[in-house]
């Protein structure tokens, strides 16, 4: 039997939300080596409960990024994920990936062993790595000069935000990444951002203080994925341009290379409606602000009607992003970083 080829890619997704696993699917069909950056600042629901009860990083963004990128059978990873409907007050809303990755912590003390382990029974295509060792709380400030704390209770504020950062659950700044995450970053051809929650999801990986150092140190071409809607509570209002200027303004650095953004229209009829009660309205586009930014625009029609909701086309942006990393290694793009 032969070796098996060697990765032609090494590529670093950060993020977390629902929008990772999505990019996490398709780049499995890439010739990459993959590292997924998970968002440890997730503090609703099961992840939320389970922080709390064992000082644990938030299990559930992990758990759904080693389902996209396990070479598991269907049923197996169906029971991975598979949330109790049970009335029992501590099983309820329980996902049973969620009580194994905690488990496994438990019993070896490091989150990171605990995910290494889960990932080779999992049958994983790269790695996971959260983006810190412990769970982080991340922190609001707003415009009024008024703070939220936690990620969870951030939208509800409905008040613009100023500014995002990420402490300890002690208050003090976050300053370390998980072991592997910077060197993932350094090492990376391509760094994706997105999609996700720009101050929820994004940020509070970048605000890590070794993770944002890294991002604007490395040679990898980032790229992001600019959300599709705008949403409640965060981003209301927001141009394409405008989600750049954010990430650029946290950082102080205009470290964005490339901007994908969906040219398709939503139709109004599912913005009308609402259905996840935290979507306003489609992104609106401002290609000339992100230049101005120092970034290029790939448009096209990545969007994709399905579950109720609208999502980017996986494959569209998948194949996207490998028509960009084969031009990369045919010609290398040397771009002076700009500090502000």
């Amino acid at each position: 039997m032969s070796e098996k080829a060697k990765p032609r890619y090494k590529v670093a997704v950060i993020g977390g939300g629902t929008g990772l696993p999505v990019i996490l699917r398709g780049l499995k069909h890439l010739n990459a080596s993959i590292s997924a950056i998970v968002t440890v600042a997730d503090d609703g629901g099961s992840s939320g409960v389970i922080r709390d009860y064992i000082n644990v990083v938030p299990p559930g963004d992990i758990r759904n990024c080693m389902s996209a990128l396990s070479a598991r059978e269907p049923e197996f990873i169906d029971l991975f994920q598979y949330r109790f409907e049970s009335t029992d007050d501590f099983l309820a809303g329980h996902a049973i990936g969620n009580l194994l990755i905690a488990a496994l912590k438990e019993m070896h003390g490091s989150m990171q062993d605990a995910i290494d382990m889960l990932s080779r029974w999992m049958h994983i295509q790269g790695q996971i790595l959260p983006a810190a060792q412990e769970p982080l709380v991340l922190n609001a400030l707003f415009e009024d000069g008024t703070i939220a704390v936690g990620e969870s209770s951030i939208a509800s504020h409905r008040k613009k935000i100023k500014e995002v950062l990420v402490t300890t659950t002690e208050g003090e700044e976050a300053l370390e990444a998980s072991p592997r995450v910077v060197d993932a970053i350094m090492d990376a051809d391509m760094i994706i951002l997105g999609p996700g929650s720009l101050y929820t999801s994004i940020l509070p990986n970048l605000m890590i203080k070794e993770i944002g150092e890294a991002i604007v140190k490395t040679n990898a071409e980032v790229v992001y994925i600019c959300n599709i809607m705008t949403q409640l509570g965060e981003t209301e209002n927001f141009t394409d341009a405008d989600h750049v200027e954010v990430l650029h303004q946290h950082l102080n650095n205009k470290f964005i290379d490339t901007v994908l953004v969906n040219t398709t229209e939503v139709p109004e009829d599912y913005i009308r409606t609402q259905p996840n009660e935290e979507y306003l309205l489609q992104v609106k586009h401002d290609f000339e602000g992100i230049r101005k930014e120092d970034c290029r625009v790939i448009s096209s029609e990545f969007l994709s009607m399905k579950h109720g909701g609208a999502y980017h086309d996986t494959e569209k942006v998948v194949e996207e992003l490998g028509y960009l990393l084969n031009s990369l290694k045919l010609a290398p793009r040397k771009v002076e970083k700009t500090q502000w």
